[in-house]
């Protein structure tokens, strides 16, 4: 692959962040796919306090006004999608506006969660937990999250 198709084909398997895979692009070739999400994950891992937030915050809310605008990546509609974030009832809706909002109030980002293995109950459930963590807690989670977020992206990519 030319590095403008590698780009392009891994760019978005950190969520608006391109510069994962173009970072990664120059430690080719790869011995297997977990090969590639160790040297992805290593690069945001070694990446400055600003490109971690600046990662983190690429995230869009759960089941928020984007999403309700049909505004999500196509990877992020299948991973809401999937928790049927797509299908909320107006109140349930309003729920996750409420711990959305809060979850933004206290730590100046959005809440990240890995939507595959749990259900909107878990996510509702790990709000109220993760609220009371330090920001520096939930950096740390957020981009635990971001990481398995990644690596299920790759393996549906790549196989």
């Amino acid at each position: 692959m030319r590095d403008e198709e590698f780009v392009s084909c891994l760019g978005g398997v950190y969520e608006h962040s391109h510069w994962v895979a173009e970072c990664v692009r120059m430690f080719r070739p790869f011995i297997n796919v977990a090969d590639l999400r160790l040297a992805m994950q290593r690069t945001v891992d070694g990446a400055g306090e600003t490109e971690k937030l600046v990662l983190i915050q690429a995230h869009p809310d759960l089941a928020g006004k984007l999403a309700r605008a049909g505004g999500l990546t196509a990877c992020s509609t299948r991973e809401q999608a999937g928790l049927g974030l797509d299908r909320l009832s107006d109140e349930a809706y309003e729920l996750f506006s409420a711990r959305n909002a809060a979850y933004r109030q206290r730590f100046g980002f959005p809440f990240i969660i890995c939507a595959l293995g749990t259900t909107q109950q878990g996510v509702l459930e790990a709000f109220e937990h993760r609220t009371e963590n330090s920001r520096e807690v939930e950096i740390v989670e957020n981009l635990r999250q971001i990481h398995e977020i990644a690596r299920l992206r790759l393996e549906d990519l790549l196989g």
